[in-house]
């Protein structure tokens, strides 16, 4: 695979999305994004916009609603939330030849946790996220490469993305390997003045952002507190600090290593400032939450070594009845 020339496809033009399409396109790269509606139209005729610190990066991309229209791609980047995953996977197979590298942006515990890995839970399905096998069967892993996104983005319009916050991306391939291929893709990225980092063991940095969404991303819907409460008002920190040790606990029985002390942790979570988690923001909107990935999906997998999360239960199923109280509402 070469690094000149690779053609590079965002699927899913959200916040992420066009953080990755702007920078990437900026770079000089040449990048499709499969978008639609408002979104498709605003690519199509003004491009992709980024606002970040380092200024405002403004790029043409090769907009489309068609999988056939852009052709096959080299490098895919799923840009989507969880529940809508079986259908963007679905829309991508014409993009897919024999050496496209699929890399999931995604949050929470992804649906290929236990492929490629050893021990007694190999190719265990996760069937919180993948209850039938469906995403398994539509990229074979052999297509994947894991990627842990650090990106703190906010969509202010179609296309027209805002971040304050620096950015980082761990890759990893889910076998553990550093291939050719890893490196290559890790280099494209850098170049495109995103931070990227290869990984050894990308589980390791699944389970530390699965920290930091499981501590913040339902409590936030909760409570409508901004990741600055959540992580140093007195009244929250000790629910949050419960919720990171109960899932420490899981990771640490998968043989993942969190490196950070829970000080730091929470520090680090208030230094994110007045920000709203992408739950919160989806809850407000009305759209589904990605409770399966970020919540269930950690609670299967404390089951599978015998441990039980009961705060983050309790705090799961209130977010759980809050959404469904705003469905009914939407509904009514």
């Amino acid at each position: 695979m070469e690094k000149i020339g690779m053609r590079i496809c965002i699927a899913g033009a959200g916040a992420i999305g066009c953080t990755l399409a702007a920078r990437l396109a900026a770079s000089g790269q040449s990048v499709s994004v499969l978008a639609r509606g408002e979104t498709l139209n605003s690519l199509q005729r003004d491009g992709v916009c980024l606002i970040d610190l380092e200024g405002e990066h403004r790029a043409s991309v090769n907009a489309s609603d068609s999988a056939e229209a852009l052709g096959p791609q080299d490098l895919i980047f799923v840009c989507t939330k969880v529940p809508a995953l079986t259908s963007i996977l679905q829309q991508i197979q014409p993009m897919l030849h024999e050496e496209t590298v699929v890399i999931p942006v995604v949050n929470g515990v992804p649906w290929w946790y236990f492929q490629g890995a050893e021990g007694r839970f190999a190719d265990t399905r996760v069937k919180a996220v993948d209850p039938d096998g469906e995403l398994s069967r539509l990229i074979p892993a052999q297509h994947l490469i894991g990627a842990v996104v650090f990106i703190t983005a906010v969509r202010k319009a179609p296309g027209v993305v805002e971040s304050t916050n620096p950015h980082l991306i761990i890759l990893g391939e889910i076998n553990n390997q550093l291939t050719e291929r890893l490196e290559q893709i890790r280099g494209l990225i850098e170049s495109s003045g995103i931070e990227a980092r290869a990984s050894d063991y990308i589980r390791d940095q699944i389970w530390t952002k699965i920290t930091a969404n499981l501590t913040s991303n339902p409590l936030s819907v909760v409570t409508e507190a901004t990741l600055e409460q959540i992580y140093s008002d007195a009244r929250l920190s000790p629910l949050v600090r419960q919720i990171f040790d109960e899932v420490i606990q899981v990771a640490a029985a998968h043989g993942a290593r969190i490196r950070f002390d829970p000080q730091t942790f929470m520090e680090l979570g208030a230094g994110m400032g007045a920000v709203k988690t992408s739950m919160l923001q989806d809850h407000e909107q009305g759209s589904p939450l990605e409770l399966a990935a970020i919540g269930h999906a950690v609670l299967e997998l404390a089951a599978l070594v015998g441990l039980n999360m009961p705060t983050t239960r309790h705090v799961l199923a209130l977010t759980d009845f809050l959404a469904s109280k705003r469905r009914s509402a939407q509904a009514a």
